[in-house]
Formats: C-alpha cells, structure tokens, sequence
C-alpha cells in the first residue's frame, strides 16, 4: 500500500490519461472540469506524455477536433462539464453515428438555469440518448479505474463507440481521497496499442465519414447502433474481468449493497451510493430489511442485471439526481420498465434529490427507506423541497 496516493478526482483521471498516453487531447476548461485538462496540459509539457494537445475556444470545438482526431485513426480523449456537454450536444449524437471510439470524461455539474456550478447529473442525463456509452464513479478510485477501462470498451472491434466516464462534481473532482495507482507499464499493457477500425488517413483503403443519409439507410445506421450498445454489455463485462485480473478490484454492471434479503432497495448513481450504503447500515441496525444498488453502466441499461436484483422485493426506490420536468425522474421509467419483466413486480418510488448540489444526509435517505416502508410516499417525491 506504500505508493498509494491522496489525490482528487480531476488529478486521478488525468494520471491515468498520463499512463494510457493518448494521442490526442483537445479540450475547453469549465468547472469543476478544468484541473483534468489542466494537469494532463502540464504533463504534456513536462514531456511526460506524446500527446498532440489542442487548444480551441469552445467545447463545441473541442468535440469537432476530437471527433475529427478519432476519425483519422488517433486515439483520443476530452473532457468537459454541465454547460460545455450542453455546447457539445450538436456533436454527440454525430460522434456516435460516425461510430468512433473516443473518451470523454464528465465532472457531473447542474444545467443552468439558474446558474448553478455544483453537482447533479442534469448534464450527462440530457445526453443518455445520444448514443455514448456511460459508466459512473461512486470514489475517487473508481474515477481513476473507469478512465482505464473506458478505452478498452470504446475501442473493442464488437464496439466502436464513444464512451463518457462520469464523476461527480466538487464531490469527487475536488476532493482529495486516498487512491491505489497501478504501475504505469501495467496499465500501458492493459490499455494496449491502438489499432483503428477504418480509419480516413489511410490512403490505400479510402473511405468516407459521416455522410447525407436518405431515409432508405438512417434508421438502418441508427439500428446498428443499438446493436453495437447490445454487444456492448458482453464486451464491458469481460474487460471488467480482465481488469479485476490486475487490479484486484472486481466491477459489475449494476453494483449491489446488501440487497439479497432486503425487502426495499434503493437505485442511485454516482457518490451518493456511498452515502445511501450508511443509510443502509444505520437501518439494517434498526431491523430494517433495506439494500442499495448503482448501476455503474447507465448506457447500455443493464436490464437483465437490475432486473435480476430486484425480481420479489416489495419495493424498489429510483433515487434521481435531475428532474425530467413534467414528467418523472430520467432513471424512473427505466428501473420501472425492467421491473414490469419481473415474475413478482415490486412496487416503484420515484425521488427526486440533490438537485443543484443540495446536500442530501444519511438521515434524509434513511428517512427515504422508512416512508416507504410506512406507506407514505408517493409516486414521484421531491427530497428536501417543500411542496
């Protein structure tokens, strides 16, 4: 445990862009994005790494030079938050169709307005359609872990998407968190060489990128997407397992905390699965039979997983960290539609918390678990806010 590290998010994700060495980076600091770009750029200069680091004056930019990059056959990492995936959105759903593989990290911020600069997930949530894969972070190891994986996923040849490596605003990106590094010839080993699939600076097999399609072929090329997210699962389990082989830390795609004999669990995302584990803690004293689960793989939704989980509890607690307005929270419909293939369907709560960074205490989750269990919450309930 000597070389062991206390290091804040940011910085853990850039040491391990730095151990993977891309070859290219191009992004735009927003907060609380700005230290990953901004301590991979002194490893950059420092000579520490032979990444082509490109400077542009927008996220939009940075997405465009990236996806430009990842097409010609270079393997390519971004990062951007809140407002900046905002300005980038033109360019998500392009990326993906365009089916090359790139990693972006996100420091999770909330969607303005109001102007707020702190954590929810309000901006990888209005970006879950556009076909990029996600894993989320619950600490500041798993942040470093998933930036390891992430290149692994995107770039298998049953693949061949972006991906988006999501970690808490503030929460994990600033705050500093004992972390085991791997060896850097160890994780250049893991990673591997980069190989592209098809790439446009190949002059001997020319080819084209991102093309006019008629309606005879778009819903065919949008389908094959859907195919490779299908793939997708496979491919993230098995690397998940070759990762535990040099890490001795074991992922899933939904991971899970004390829910084989509990009667409720809660579903959440991010550091807040941290908390709700005390939550349950605290609870499971009192001799109530509660558990938690966090999909660590939002996109592609791991039904079977959750499904498997969940199958004969009495009820199932959908924590969101957005609120989908006039509707219900973005994971809700999603936990509540795997259920529905349940031989016995639990009943589904839907809360909605920590919106704009509100804090949320072991306390109010584990007031979330009794109400329930009492009989009085709602379909849809607002953590925190008067209504």
């Amino acid at each position: 445990m000597g070389n062991d590290l206390a290091i804040n998010g940011d910085c853990a994700v850039a040491l391990a862009w730095k151990q993977i060495d891309p070859d290219v980076c191009a992004a735009y600091p927003i907060t609380p994005q700005t230290i990953i770009v901004e301590k991979f750029s002194d490893y950059v200069s420092d000579g520490d790494v032979g990444t082509e680091f490109v400077c542009v004056e927008s996220e939009h930019s940075a997405l465009t030079v990236c996806t430009a990059s990842a097409s010609a056959g270079a393997r390519t990492f971004t990062a951007t938050s809140s407002q900046g995936l905002a300005y980038m959105w033109e360019m998500l759903p392009i990326t993906s169709a365009m089916r090359v593989p790139l990693v972006m990290a996100v420091a999770n911020r909330a969607i303005s307005g109001p102007i707020n600069i702190h954590n929810d997930h309000g901006d990888v949530m209005s970006a879950r359609d556009t076909g990029w894969i996600q894993l989320f972070a619950e600490n500041v190891q798993e942040a470093y872990d998933n930036s390891i994986i992430a290149p692994r996923i995107s770039e298998h040849p049953d693949v061949q998407l972006p991906i988006m490596t999501n970690l808490d605003g503030f929460i994990l990106t600033h705050a500093i968190e004992r972390m085991s590094p791997l060896p850097d010839e160890v994780v250049k080993k893991f990673v591997g060489e980069y190989k592209p699939f098809l790439p446009l600076l190949d002059y001997k097999n020319p080819i084209s990128h991102g093309l006019m399609d008629s309606p005879e072929y778009y819903y065919e090329h949008k389908y094959q997407l859907v195919q490779a997210m299908d793939r997708a699962v496979k491919v993230i389990e098995d690397v998940f397992e070759e990762f535990a082989k040099i890490s001795g830390r074991r992922y899933k795609l939904v991971e899970e905390y004390k829910c084989d004999d509990a009667d409720y669990v809660a579903v959440i995302l991010g550091s807040s699965y941290g908390t709700i584990k005390e939550a349950v803690d605290k609870l499971r004293e009192k001799g109530l039979k509660v558990g938690a689960c966090m999909p660590r793989v939002y996109r592609p939704w791991p039904a079977a997983c959750l499904k498997k989980i969940l199958d004969g509890k009495k009820g199932v607690i959908v924590m969101d960290k957005h609120l989908s307005i006039g509707a219900y929270g973005p994971m809700y419909p999603e936990v509540a539609a795997t259920i529905l293939e349940c031989k016995k369907v639990p009943k589904a709560y839907n809360f909605i918390y920590g919106l704009g960074g509100k804090d949320v205490s072991v306390k109010e989750f584990m007031s979330v678990f009794e109400t329930v269990k009492d009989g009085k919450a709602k379909t849809v309930n607002y953590l925190g806010v008067k209504e």
